[in-house]
């Protein structure tokens, strides 16, 4: 990795945790160069512009948290086991501080930034993915039922996890979380042969 490519990523990496936490528009070059201890050439010599921090930014941080999901769900021996490492790692996620960048930088980009609304919107198809292949995988190894429409299950439940993140940010606790992660395990189970 060259100079220019690691100081690339030193920003981004700083970047990132600044514009989950801030947002996009409340983030400011000021705020990037007060974490790396750049000038605002510093910056600006590596990125044509804020936009593209922000993109980068959220590319970063969606990519750890697949990484930390992908890791969880590959720890289950079977579709019980996956299916509920993922929803562990979705209610215990330390690894993305100011909380989920879907959600965070979705609600930012809806009707202001038309890029980074692209990025999102692949991020959640990617997110429903995860669930909707590990309920077909159960369906074809036998260990659910052909009741459950893997689409349809995936959608809400992807739905569900990020509405209930959304309240424990706000709230400022687990209550909703915990009854919506048991309600999710309480159906689940009712598919498991």
């Amino acid at each position: 990795m060259t100079k220019k490519e690691r100081t690339k990523k030193f920003i981004i990496e700083k970047s990132a945790e600044i514009i989950n936490k801030k947002g996009m528009a409340s983030t400011a070059i000021s705020d990037i160069m007060e974490a790396t201890k750049l000038a605002k050439g510093g910056i600006y010599g590596n990125f044509e512009n804020k936009d593209e921090i922000c993109r980068e930014a959220f590319f970063h941080l969606t990519t750890q948290l697949s990484t930390d999901l992908d890791n969880a769900v590959s720890k289950g021996k079977n579709t019980k086991e996956k299916f509920f490492n993922l929803l562990k790692a979705y209610g215990n996620n330390k690894n993305t501080p100011g909380g989920c960048p879907i959600l965070n930088f979705g609600v930012e980009s809806d009707d202001t930034d038309p890029k980074i609304k692209v990025l999102v919107k692949k991020a959640i198809l990617a997110s429903q993915k995860r669930i909707f292949n590990i309920i077909s995988d159960g369906i074809a190894n036998n260990e659910i039922t052909e009741n459950i429409d893997p689409n349809d299950f995936s959608t809400k439940i992807f739905a569900m996890i990020e509405g209930a993140i959304f309240l424990k940010k706000i709230l400022g606790n687990n209550d909703q979380l915990t009854v919506v992660m048991d309600g999710i395990k309480s159906e689940f189970e009712t598919y498991l042969k």
